[in-house]
């Protein structure tokens, strides 16, 4: 009787032991489920084509990123407005249209190359187009891409992209059913290269040797907006300008700032802009969402990452290193730097001078992840060994990751590239982020996130600021050399007073343009 009594409760003990195991393993399912989801409810279904922004008209497997990034992302305050939704799905239609190997497209670059005098006055059909050339770093190139394509909504163009670079080995195409790639073949592919503000047909050169008219329209046009374009080619988007680039089929364009904040000064523009986008600081975040989706190689770096290092953290800190000086590297003013500004914004905790000194041990202790971005791999060492080798005050522990540190910035290297755009991925998914002022790979980071950054002030003399950063009040990117004015006559009105919602960026003070969703909060 006892060894029957023994084995049911020894059976009991065992199923119980199972069925213990087996809760645990669904907990932790669930658990882990919901924290890549970014919510308590992992039964939740997810938004995979971001409240209409994207269309379903794609295969999946073909781009896992596309319809995947809603897993990996907390719920969005931020939706885009059913007009833009709508000015979307309008202008797929168009590039559809339009598009390379279409009738249309080859009928518009028919005697594009050719310098005829009577071209204007040439039938190219009804599609006119704007050309991305591909220049300078990655941040730089997904702005102006943003800002290309942006521009080709307001004004009904097709917008088409350099693909001599590595572009389709970092980015799926956006549009489906056709493709955004400029065709090898293009009639001015071995010359855009070389087109710079002294180029004949550069618009602002045209504008300031008044060698263009209404009634000498030419095959096609050279933007040049670029860190040291002139005002001539800056006021481009003026709307006494755009009357005659209007009538130019093909546009030619070479960027490398986020130029979105200036089209809000033409007033034609703007009442568009108002119906596209409501929330005026959320213009880069819903087309970087829309345009901008990993290759499966790419994405598959920013998988494993967060799936290793962020997926399990109570927290996130993401935080971005950017060093502008002929001294580059390692800098301990700027270690400083970072160092004063996470622990006095709260993004990290301070240190205990002996482990004694640890509070808050009645609860229960927090795992933070803290994501280091940098050419340099310095920055994350010395921030994990300051957290290894002395406790938190708190008593959370505070794990510290880098996924690269090159040293050089590698443009147009494949693999370099690759590993850039899954760490500016990365960041974007973190709690917080902590980003270097005057950094467009930092703007494209949180900005693609949905975050308000804590801006790192640029040191000056080789001395850490004080403050040491600021909190951005939107999450828009900076344009960073913008026009001195708007499009009035007025040129001594600075153009940060143009429209109230346009000011002086946070990160550098009195300099800078960007968007803001509230007029009445000044710097």
């Amino acid at each position: 009787m006892k060894r029957k009594l023994l084995l049911t409760v020894g059976t009991c003990l065992v199923l119980w032991s199972v069925m213990l195991v087996s809760f645990s393993n669904v907990f932790k399912h669930h658990l882990l489920g919901a924290i890549v989801n970014g919510s308590n409810d992992s039964d939740k279904p997810r938004d995979k084509l971001l409240e209409g922004l994207l269309t379903a008209d794609f295969d999946e497997p073909s781009c896992l990123s596309r319809y995947q990034s809603s897993l990996y992302r907390k719920s969005s305050a931020y939706k885009p407005s059913q007009y833009l939704v709508s000015k979307l799905r309008s202008y797929e239609k168009l590039h559809q249209r339009c598009g390379p190997d279409t009738e249309a497209y080859k009928q518009a670059t028919k005697n594009l190359g050719h310098d005829d005098e009577n071209y204007a006055n040439k039938s190219v059909g009804e599609c006119k187009y704007i050309v991305w050339v591909a220049v300078y770093g990655l941040g730089n190139r997904i702005l102006t891409l943003a800002s290309v394509f942006l521009y080709a909504l307001l004004t009904d163009r097709v917008v088409l992209v350099d693909q001599s670079k590595d572009i389709s080995d970092l980015f799926c195409e956006p549009f489906p059913g056709t493709s955004w790639l400029l065709p090898n073949e293009f009639p001015l592919m071995n010359q855009i290269d070389g087109y710079d503000k002294g180029y004949s047909r550069c618009y602002g050169t045209m504008l300031k040797n008044q060698t263009i008219n209404s009634t000498s329209i030419p095959p096609h046009l050279y933007l040049h907006i670029l860190h040291d374009s002139r005002d001539e080619d800056k006021m481009f988007f003026c709307q006494k300008d755009q009357t005659m680039i209007d009538k130019v089929s093909w546009l030619i364009v070479k960027a490398n700032v986020y130029f979105v904040p200036s089209l809000w000064f033409n007033p034609t523009f703007q009442t568009e802009l108002m119906k596209l986008f409501p929330q005026k600081e959320t213009v880069f975040y819903h087309l970087a969402r829309y345009l901008f989706h990993p290759t499966n190689q790419v994405w598959g770096m920013v998988t494993r990452s967060y799936d290793a290092y962020l997926s399990r953290a109570d927290e996130t800190l993401g935080i971005q290193v950017r060093v502008f000086s002929r001294r580059a590297g390692y800098l301990q003013h700027v270690m400083n730097q970072i160092v004063a500004c996470t622990q006095r914004e709260k993004l990290l905790p301070g240190l205990a001078t002996h482990e004694s000194q640890v509070t808050n041990t009645s609860r229960s202790k927090k795992l933070k992840a803290v994501l280091v971005t940098s050419l340099y791999p310095e920055y994350s060492n010395n921030l994990k060994n300051m957290y290894w080798e002395r406790p938190t005050s708190t008593g959370d522990i505070i794990e510290v990751y880098q996924p690269s540190g090159e040293r050089f910035q590698q443009t147009d290297k494949k693999l370099h590239d690759q590993k850039a755009l899954a760490e500016i991925y990365l960041l974007s998914l973190t709690d917080n982020i902590v980003t270097s002022a005057r950094s467009t790979f930092g703007y494209v980071a949180h900005s693609l996130g949905g975050l308000k950054p804590w801006l790192l002030y640029q040191p000056t003399r080789g001395k850490t600021p004080d403050p040491p950063c600021v909190r951005a009040v939107s999450m828009e990117p900076c344009f960073l050399t913008p026009p001195t004015h708007g499009c009035g006559a007025k040129k001594r009105v600075n153009s940060a007073k143009v429209v109230p919602f346009v000011r002086h960026c946070e990160d550098l003070r009195h300099d800078g343009l960007k968007l803001f969703d509230d007029p009445k909060n000044e710097l």
